[in-house]
């Protein structure tokens, strides 16, 4: 079976929504977009740019899928754009009726059953960017395999979190964990199975 890897963009205090610019995602009157912007450098330059080069199938919510394909295929000579344009791409979506983005198959019905069965395809590892939405479905039936979480330093008080309503308590093994000179903390988590509780008495 494949892994499944999200790579996600979070703020000190759990928010993933519009980390890329305002307007991004404004549901909720969400008015911080665009928190990310100021705290890039070389290393996640590079971080990403391995991430991409595993050459991976794309899982994609509709409204990242709406983001990336207005987006990518116009700005082929990007880092990372050969790799998303020429992926295969999975969009889950309840309200398209079809995908015009090369390579792309859209996922309706059952997601979770056909996120399951995809894992069990032979192939590359499946990346899931973004999608917030998706991301509480995956959480909420344990089907991510590993978590590239990218904490910024920065609190915006409201908004989507990575970790919803609903997620099952878990416990997590750090795989390993990088700091950009910006403060960015790059980590990479797996889950290592149920929530143990204990005491200190």
């Amino acid at each position: 079976m494949r892994k499944l890897v999200t790579t996600t963009f979070v703020t000190l205090d759990g928010i993933m929504q519009a980390p890329g610019g305002p307007g991004e995602d404004d549901t909720g009157g969400f008015k911080s977009g665009g928190w990310s912007a100021n705290y890039w450098d070389d290393l996640m330059s590079q971080v990403m740019g391995e991430i991409f080069a595993k050459n991976p199938d794309i899982l994609l919510g509709r409204k990242t899928y709406d983001i990336f394909a207005g987006y990518w295929p116009f700005h082929r000579d990007e880092l990372g754009a050969s790799n998303l344009n020429n992926a295969q791409k999975y969009v889950v979506s309840r309200t398209l009726d079809r995908v015009n983005w090369e390579n792309s198959t859209l996922i309706k019905g059952d997601v979770v059953k056909e996120i399951t069965r995809l894992k069990g395809l032979e192939g590359p590892e499946m990346q899931v960017h973004g999608s917030s939405n998706l991301i509480q479905t995956l959480l909420k039936h344990n089907l991510i395999d590993e978590m590239h979480l990218w904490i910024f330093p920065v609190a915006v008080g409201n908004g989507k979190r990575f970790f919803g309503e609903g997620t099952i308590p878990s416990g997590f093994k750090l795989l390993e964990s990088r700091t950009a000179s910006t403060g960015v903390i790059i980590a990479t988590y797996a889950n290592s199975g149920e929530l143990k509780t204990g005491s200190f008495a």
